[in-house]
């Protein structure tokens, strides 16, 4: 509270001051905006990774990708072609030669165990094809969560 102490003798004078000064309150209000502002897109980008660049063009039509089994038992395919482990690489040396923007989706069996779906992905980007992906089911009843 602010009084006014002048010696003039009015009881008006010596009164309590009712006027609060905001200038400081909108002040701080604006920065305070200004600061959420800023980094409320920054909460929301998630974890932040430095992400590769490229200056290869898109490509207008790609071509579809070639699927890659691995099934409960342990065999590999190559869409419906049964493929040795061994054989592997080889093919898809001879595969990525004829597409130069080959991408290969691998397909593991639940049961399979990651680290064995991880060595075939190995096999894959060994072999000269960088664009692997994983497939997987949506969960059903709607988006995966």
């Amino acid at each position: 509270m602010a009084f006014s102490m002048s010696g003039d003798g009015d009881d008006d004078e010596a009164a309590p001051m009712s006027e609060i000064n905001v200038t400081p309150l909108v002040d701080v209000m604006l920065v305070l905006l200004i600061i959420f502002m800023v980094a409320a897109p920054m909460m929301t980008s998630g974890v932040p990774v430095d992400l590769p660049r490229s200056a290869a063009p898109r490509v207008a039509n790609p071509a579809p990708p070639v699927v890659l089994t691995v099934t409960r038992e342990g065999f590999i395919h190559i869409g419906d072609d049964r493929i040795e482990e061994i054989h592997l690489s080889e093919r898809l040396i001879a595969m990525k030669a004829a597409n130069p923007e080959l991408a290969v989706h691998v397909r593991g069996d639940r049961v399979v165990p990651y680290g064995e779906v991880l060595r075939i992905m190995g096999r894959v980007t060994a072999a000269g094809i960088p664009r692997v992906s994983l497939i997987a089911e949506a969960e059903p009843g709607g988006a995966a969560r």
